[in-house]
């Protein structure tokens, strides 16, 4: 599920360095970054993280506020990160899976003599067939 959830980047500076706190609301949470891309970059990953997390656990995603609903203050900038839990979970789960499957002997030969990888193929195969990227 693709979506956009408000945050707001607050601009530091202090003994530790320079960089950007951010404030995720939806989620109470809280991240930092040395850049504002950066940043953007540790809101959406954490975003992602906790909407899995709380996939996983059976329990409700908050939908997203409007960004016009987000009080910032004077030196705080209000933005949208666009997150993507589906993508977002099939880049942590991308673990092997054996699967067991049969061809005629013929095309097994042929393929073997083209050096084919079949792992390859059926997964070329398998994403062409789900329509994904």
């Amino acid at each position: 599920m693709k979506t956009c959830y408000p945050i707001i980047l607050t601009p530091c500076n202090d003994e530790s360095g320079t960089g950007y706190l951010v404030y995720i609301p939806d989620f109470d949470n809280n991240t930092f970054g040395s850049t504002a891309a950066e940043a953007m970059d540790m809101a959406r990953d954490a975003i992602n993280l906790v909407g899995v997390s709380r996939q996983d656990n059976n329990l409700p995603i908050p939908e997203p506020s409007e960004l016009s609903a987000i009080k910032c203050g004077k030196d705080e900038m209000k933005i949208l990160v666009d997150v993507d839990f589906d993508a977002y979970r099939r880049m942590l789960d991308n673990r092997s899976v054996k699967k067991n499957c049969t061809i005629p002997s013929w095309l097994n030969e042929k393929a073997e003599q083209a050096n084919i990888n079949f792992s390859a193929v059926l997964q070329e195969a398998l994403k062409q067939r789900l329509q994904i990227n």
